[in-house]
């Protein structure tokens, strides 16, 4: 039986929830899965400018969790990046 996953802090709800390279059909895209989760540990480190034991505060997770999430959010987007795969962001 897995561990059930804890309650991270969330404070933005992005009003974009997919992304696809430009002039290829949806049809024809792979899709990578980006989680909210994922995406706060991105703009709070990115965008907020924020290390990680700041982030992992405002996310209340341990700083270790917090990379781990980052490092997952860093790899699909990578993944789709060179891959050209489509981008959805879930819960």
């Amino acid at each position: 039986m897995s561990r059930p996953k804890l309650f991270r802090e969330i404070n933005f709800k992005p009003g974009i929830t997919y992304f696809k390279p430009q002039g290829v059909p949806l049809c024809l895209l792979k899709e990578v899965e980006i989680t909210t989760e994922e995406l706060e540990a991105l703009r709070l480190k990115n965008l907020k400018n924020l290390n990680q034991n700041q982030a992992a505060q405002l996310m209340k997770t341990s700083q270790s969790t917090f990379q781990r999430i980052l490092a997952s959010a860093y790899q699909k987007i990578t993944l789709a990046l060179i891959k050209g795969s489509a981008i959805k962001i879930t819960k």
